[in-house]
């Protein structure tokens, strides 16, 4: 039980972190992220604040990864949840500062990624399952044979291309963030020794079937 509450623990702090880290490459004023792009111009459409529509968003790629087979775990649905709304209560209450210049809006950009990176260092190491957009770059990567670099590059062009014509705002920000991005994450992860490929995931459909063998065996005796 122990284990488990810090694991939750770390988890909520993970997610936080990361949430802290995407606000800050908003508040660079430099453009947003492929996702943000996305995210800002569906809460143009149907005006909803920006943590309610990455929350929207992952909902429905939650239940894509779900259809094309990719098992989901409890972080993944936390990370549907709380993401979103840890981006509201930080840009309501303007607890990140904003840039106003190029300089600082590219250090803001950096410094960002970085915060991201070891927010998803928390949240992954739990092993409680990966977030809902990784989890399509997954099962796509294992359904059409290409390379995690393609899946993640199409995805991302995709959301930039539909949020851009939906309103989103895109800059120099948006190119910085494409390219170095995965290359910050992996600096991130060295740091800490961390390799994603060792985490053992727990996934929700374990716990399903644990429980129902439970139930078999209370029946049984």
């Amino acid at each position: 039980m122990e284990k488990n509450i810090i694991r939750i623990v770390k988890l909520i702090i993970g997610l936080f972190v990361y949430a802290v880290g995407v606000v800050m490459t908003i508040n660079a004023n430099l453009g947003l992220s492929p996702w943000d792009v996305f995210h800002q111009g569906l809460s143009g459409v149907i005006n909803i604040t920006l943590g309610q529509a990455s929350i929207a968003v992952a909902f429905l790629i939650t239940v894509l990864d779900i259809v094309l087979g990719q098992p989901i775990g409890w972080a993944t649905i936390v990370n549907m949840l709380s993401i979103g709304t840890f981006m509201d209560i930080l840009m309501i209450n303007n607890l990140i500062p904003t840039a106003n210049g190029l300089f600082t809006g590219l250090l803001m950009i950096l410094l960002g990624l970085i915060v991201q990176g070891y927010g998803c260092w928390l949240y992954v190491n739990v092993g409680l399952g990966v977030g809902p957009r990784d989890g399509l770059m997954v099962i796509l990567t294992k359904r059409t044979g290409k390379t995690v670099r393609f899946n993640k590059s199409v995805i991302e062009l995709g959301a930039v291309i539909i949020g851009y014509l939906l309103g989103g705002s895109i800059g120099i920000g948006t190119v910085v963030m494409a390219f170095l991005g995965g290359p910050i994450f992996q600096l991130v992860f060295k740091t800490v020794n961390f390799n994603v490929e060792e985490v053992n995931h727990r996934f929700i459909q374990e716990d399903i079937r644990f429980l129902k063998e439970k139930l078999k065996s209370k029946e049984a005796n």
